[in-house]
């Protein structure tokens, strides 16, 4: 099935996003990136620096990869617009993860902070793909305000929870004439799956593969979801009932 996925002027055949944080070794990264058949890959800013030789995570990324900075670190929308100019004179293209973060505890996205960010960034030629908290006004406001993509949050960021909030996911693949890609919490490839059958555009995940026994076989596990998932959405799922249906004729078999 040819199912290109459009977006910031690229095509992609893969509806994976992954991460680069918290492996146990930088080396392992490439070999992630095959297993899990991903395109696109987000890191910090703060992991590049040319003089940190296998220090830099850009030393184990592929130059196929199209490159997801993200503006990790930031509270404010003049903190996260700042980053991303970083990022884009660091020659890591014009595609931006869009992170605006106050809260400590839970790492909630700020949306009011982030739509403004986005309208700055956006109007400057970002490809904006702001991480959010799941709010159907807010996504029409980044909408407006000019992202390529809305990506809310399943569950808090690296808690491996889950698709927590589900319904109000629906809610914005339904009204939202946006690509939505499922970001942070998904923890289990079952999990992925579900975002996809959902109608979700994409999924990013992270911790989910780093902190998996064989980070390898996750991926490529997540790959496989991924692929499912998506699949099903295309072929339409059947419908579902209260009360049971059966498969085959009851009457007739045994009338005489």
């Amino acid at each position: 099935m040819n199912d290109i996925f459009q977006i910031g002027g690229k095509a992609l055949t893969s509806r994976l996003f992954i991460g680069t944080g918290k492996y146990n070794r930088n080396t392992l990264i490439p070999e992630v990136i095959a297993a899990s058949g991903a395109e696109v890959i987000t890191v910090a800013l703060r992991r590049v620096n040319p003089e940190w030789g296998e220090e830099n995570i850009l030393q184990h990324i592929p130059g196929s990869m199209t490159l997801l900075p993200n503006t990790s670190g930031a509270r404010t929308a003049e903190e996260a617009i700042r980053i991303a100019r970083l990022a884009k004179a660091a020659d890591m293209g014009n595609w931006i993860k869009l992170e605006v973060i106050k809260d400590q505890r839970y790492l909630l996205p700020d949306n009011i902070e982030t739509i403004r960010a986005t309208e700055v960034l956006a109007a400057e030629g970002f490809v904006v793909l702001p991480y959010m908290t799941p709010d159907l006004g807010a996504a029409l406001r980044l909408r407006d305000a000019g992202a390529a993509a809305v990506m809310p949050l399943g569950s808090p960021i690296g808690s491996n929870r889950g698709l927590r909030t589900k319904e109000l996911v629906g809610i914005m693949i339904e009204e939202v004439d946006l690509p939505v890609i499922v970001d942070a919490g998904i923890g289990r490839p079952s999990e992925a799956a579900e975002a996809m059958e959902m109608g979700a555009a994409a999924v990013l995940l992270n911790t989910a593969i780093a902190t998996a026994r064989d980070p390898l076989g996750m991926a490529a596990a997540f790959r496989n979801a991924v692929t499912a998932g998506r699949l099903a959405y295309l072929s339409g799922l059947g419908p579902v009932q209260q009360e049971a249906a059966a498969s085959s004729p009851l009457t007739g078999f045994l009338s005489q």
